[in-house]
């Protein structure tokens, strides 16, 4: 059984019940105007809340060991690796212990440099965002950063950080 909706404009919307015996709700938003469905769509946010070290004149994965939320247990071992495939906007920040900072963030996409973000040389935190596309099932991302000499990460929400969340399916 479908139900169909036809449109002034000679267009339709139809309705296509499931091919399994499961049951599934979509729920409309009361809005005017262009609605956009979430259904399944992944997010996560962590931190560093432990300091971790960087390894001076190489790029060193962060470990983010304090997570503020995970809609779908994709992150895990300081790595984002979701099980819906799509587009997703990825953030990082990268602050060290004491100054000069001296440290470029980049996100790392299955183990290889996928985005550079910004050198940052006179205090704060690096940091580097991008829209990524991840296959949702092998592909998965994480955060690095480079330092000149070995230092000690900055802990906390406001300094290093890692987020994403899913903008578009596949």
């Amino acid at each position: 059984m479908s139900l169909v909706l036809q449109s002034s404009g000679g267009g339709q919307i139809t309705i296509q019940e499931p091919a399994t015996a499961s049951n599934f709700t979509a729920t409309m938003p009361a809005a005017t105007g262009e609605v956009m469905v979430t259904g399944n769509m992944p997010a996560f946010s962590a931190y560093v809340g432990t300091t971790s070290s960087m390894t001076g004149g190489a790029f060193t994965k962060i470990t983010y060991d304090t997570e503020d939320f995970d809609t779908n247990s994709n992150f895990a071992s300081s790595r984002f690796t979701p099980t819906v495939g799509g587009y997703y906007q990825i953030n990082g920040a990268v602050a060290s212990q004491g100054l000069p900072q001296e440290v470029i963030t980049a996100i790392y996409k299955n183990g290889s440099a996928f985005k550079y973000g910004v050198d940052n040389l006179t205090g704060g935190n690096s940091t580097v965002a991008s829209v990524v596309f991840l296959n949702g099932s092998t592909d998965y991302v994480e955060i690095y950063a480079f330092s000149a000499n070995t230092r000690n990460t900055a802990t906390g929400q406001l300094y290093t950080y890692f987020n994403g969340s899913m903008v578009r399916g596949s």
